[in-house]
């Protein structure tokens, strides 16, 4: 098993508020990028989470545990919502589902 995929866990800060205008600042984005093992997940593991089968389902695989919270994840260009999360002794696992 290869962990040489660059995944990015990113947290959503929210814009501050500004009175003198009344609108709000673009929210800011910040990243952590971690090695992971990414596969296609499988049938039986869409059916587990979803109880059907979806398309762009990913499995996300750590070697570590990722401490910090997130809001969601990023893989090149796309990002993903995790909908099942599994922490193990060492090893992470995510189930992600893109988000459209």
């Amino acid at each position: 098993m290869r962990f040489d995929t660059p995944v990015y866990f990113q947290s959503i800060i929210p814009g501050a508020y500004d009175p003198s205008t009344g609108n709000y600042a673009p929210d800011t984005v910040s990243e952590d990028k971690i090695y992971a093992n990414v596969i296609d997940a499988g049938i039986e593991t869409m059916k587990l989470v979803y109880g059907d089968i979806r398309q762009s389902v990913l499995t996300i695989r750590l070697q570590n545990h990722y401490e910090k919270t997130f809001d969601r994840v990023r893989i090149g260009r796309k990002t993903y919502h995790v909908d099942y999360s599994r922490v193990f002794r060492v090893k992470s696992v995510y189930v992600v589902s893109e988000v459209q």
